[in-house]
């Protein structure tokens, strides 16, 4: 882990889609993120059900920031998304993104969703290329 410049920081708390959605930034750390979302009226689906996109965004918004916190362009390659538990309207969710490899040009994080319980939510698994 490590600092964050504050040039970095705010390209990312500038993510005009995260604004739109909703997902504000906890924390930041090089090769960590936490962000949040509340699921409110906008993010159902057709069900009446919180949408699965809006809850894989906000696992893909914390990949992105923590992937990028040392300041250099990260890319995705591939990400895996496995939703654990029904979510509620009103809810408000937390993704902690953690980089678990680290293979120089690429490297891999997991996210873990969870509700203000702790429960856990959803699991996300990404792979970035660093050019």
């Amino acid at each position: 882990m490590g600092d964050v410049s504050a040039q970095t920081r705010d390209r990312i708390e500038s993510d005009r889609f995260c604004e739109r959605m909703g997902i504000d930034l906890l924390a930041l750390e090089a090769g960590h993120a936490e962000m949040a979302l509340t699921i409110d009226e906008s993010l159902l689906n057709f069900h009446g059900t919180p949408h699965g996109g809006a809850i894989y965004s906000l696992a893909d918004a914390a990949f992105a920031a923590a992937s990028n916190a040392r300041g250099e362009t990260a890319v995705a390659l591939e990400t895996n998304m496995s939703y654990l538990e029904a979510v509620e309207t009103g809810e408000r969710l937390t993704a902690t993104a953690e980089e678990t490899h680290d293979g120089g040009r690429t490297a891999q994080y997991e996210v873990a969703v969870t509700n203000d319980d702790g429960d856990l939510i959803a699991t996300f698994r990404g792979r970035v290329y660093r050019p």
